[in-house]
């Protein structure tokens, strides 16, 4: 295991870092990928030389050009970078905001899976990742933008393992529910902490980034000849996208 590198996008925070972490952990030489360097220098001091940080803005050519020489043979891809922005129902939609969900969780994914298929395949053994969300699945009211992007990403996932089929690189897309992480609401609400503190209100035990990561790590460590379709992970409280259970 010490001799395979998996790539990680979307590493600086929540659910990417968590898995840069534990892939480390598992044995991987990790490759995580972030626009902010300083977060990314932060997940190299704690987990040591398995891991190397890379500042990349993946929406940029020259950026993906860079990653695909560091990254060399990677076994395993793990499109992690995304984000909502914006709640608002399709009639008072804002362009910038779907503009912003299209290119970080689609075009992103799109991007850096192109970029890295041919080392992904060249190992013989390669591993694609696309980390959706249950909005991906299930609508809610106020949630078109982002749903649009999520349903994108499952597309793609299905797509791309019909494209792939009897050549040596296997695709799972992993669907979280409500995970709590320090940065994904409160972007979503552009910094209101007040809003953002209310998606998990009374909720006991959302999902963490561990939680996810932990999914992820199962997944690529399966043999080779086990491909995991679709990992969909809620926490107890949440029976889908708008029923969950609150102690209010």
């Amino acid at each position: 295991m010490s001799s395979r590198r998996a790539v990680v996008t979307g590493a600086s925070t929540g659910i990417g870092y968590a898995t840069a972490r534990q892939l480390a952990a598992a044995g991987f030489e990790v490759v995580a990928v972030a626009r902010r360097k300083e977060r990314l220098d932060a997940l190299a001091a704690e987990v040591g030389p398995q891991l190397t940080p890379l500042p990349c803005d993946i929406t940029d050519d020259a950026d993906l050009e860079r990653l695909v020489e560091v990254a060399g043979d990677c076994h395993v891809l793990v499109n992690n970078a995304g984000g909502a922005r914006g709640q608002d129902p399709v009639e008072h939609a804002k362009d910038d905001d779907w503009q912003f969900m299209y290119d970080a969780n689609v075009l992103g994914t799109m991007r850096v899976t192109r970029a890295l298929l041919p080392a992904l395949e060249r190992t013989g053994d390669g591993y694609v990742v696309i980390v959706s969300s249950i909005a991906g699945h299930e609508v809610y009211p106020g949630g078109a933008g982002y749903h649009a992007a999520k349903y994108a990403q499952a597309a793609m996932a299905k797509t791309l393992r019909l494209e792939l089929v009897g050549r040596p690189v296997r695709v799972t897309e992993v669907a979280p529910g409500m995970v709590r992480t320090e940065e994904f609401s409160l972007s979503r609400f552009d910094g209101d902490k007040e809003r953002a503190e209310k998606v998990y209100a009374g909720v006991a035990e959302p999902l963490v980034a561990d939680d996810v990561a932990d999914c992820i790590s199962w997944c690529v460590t399966r043999p080779s000849h086990v491909n995991v379709d679709l990992l969909v992970v809620k926490p107890r409280a949440q029976a889908d996208g708008r029923t969950v259970h609150r102690d209010l």
